[in-house]
């Protein structure tokens, strides 16, 4: 890319496609084109048409996606699958009948059998039986994944695939219900900090072991892989890292200096059991991750405090 290429980001208001705007800022990319969901949905194929026909982006970052956790991708199946489908599909078609350049799609680690060999490979994907807790939405990221394959074989594009393991950071969602673990654990705890609850109840068994990859890295991965991969084969984004769900919840009690206790709810779901990404393609190419963890958190509930600064806090 150009500094003065058009760059589209598709989701510019997300944990992701907001980390891409800050970086590519940063670096001095001067014509960045993105869209408010109410100014344009990408859901409707003539619209997104229409868009592409006049703002004619060379560069497309497609980060825009529905997102959540267990319990929202287990209450809204319907909506995860049709939303991704559609805003994907969308996305995809347009860049390929206005001849961008490059697109970069976003998948997920839950593309991977829910039994899947650990590190997880590339090669892995489609090998076993998905995770019933998040199927519909990692059908959705399949779906893209062999549409962008399709488009390149057939019309000779260059869109390119990539898995992001767990991602947490500034701009995250804080939801307690359809949130992902990492944000939900920070509101659990300072929560209960604030109001002085003698407990934190967390889901599951807190056995499951994850890997988290902070925004910032991903945003720096997305645009090393714009410049230095162009693959139709999708390419691992992480750290190869992994932690148990109740170490990451003692972290995360450490880090806001909660002092009460941790409570386990094993009648709740606990996902895949382990899940780590195998990084040693996107490592091959020159890339690794460079934010740990425990600094990723911190970053992130301080930025979490000052967002709620003045607002009333959610008492249960």
């Amino acid at each position: 890319m150009e500094y003065n290429s058009r760059i589209f980001i598709a989701g510019h208001r997300g944990l992701v496609g907001s980390a891409i705007l800050r970086r590519l800022e940063s670096e001095g990319y001067k014509n960045i084109i993105h869209r408010a969901r109410k100014e344009l949905d990408l859901s409707r194929q003539s619209a997104v048409e229409a868009f592409f026909e006049k703002e004619k982006p060379e560069y497309v970052f497609l980060a825009a996606a529905k997102v959540g956790g267990i319990h929202a991708n287990s209450t809204y199946p319907a909506e995860f699958i049709y939303s991704n489908l559609m805003v994907q599909a969308n996305i995809t078609n347009a860049a390929h009948i206005y001849r961008v350049k490059k697109l970069l799609f976003l998948g997920s680690s839950c593309i991977y059998p829910r039994d899947c060999p650990q590190p997880m490979k590339e090669e892995y994907l489609l090998s076993g039986y998905l995770e019933p807790t998040n199927e519909p939405y990692a059908i959705a990221k399949i779906a893209g994944i062999r549409m962008c394959q399709s488009y390149n074989k057939q019309y000779g594009t260059n869109f390119i695939s990539v898995m992001p393991t767990n991602l947490y950071g500034p701009n995250d969602n804080f939801d307690l219900m359809n949130s992902h673990v990492l944000p939900a654990l920070i509101r659990k705890f300072h929560e209960a900090k604030v109001n002085d609850k003698p407990y934190v109840e967390v889901w599951g068994s807190g056995n499951p072991k994850r890997e988290f990859l902070f925004i910032d890295d991903l945003a720096d991965a997305c645009l090393f892989l714009m410049g230095n991969y162009d693959k139709s084969e999708i390419i691992n984004i992480g750290t190869g890292e992994c932690i148990t769900i109740r170490e990451l919840a003692e972290m995360v009690k450490d880090i806001t200096e909660y002092k009460g206790e941790l409570r386990f709810d094993s009648s709740k779901p606990d996902g895949m059991p382990h899940k780590v990404l195998d990084v040693s393609r996107i490592n091959s190419l020159g890339w690794k991750a460079k934010t740990p963890l425990r600094e990723g958190a911190k970053k992130t509930y301080e930025w979490y405090k000052n967002r709620i600064k003045g607002e009333k806090l959610y008492v249960k």
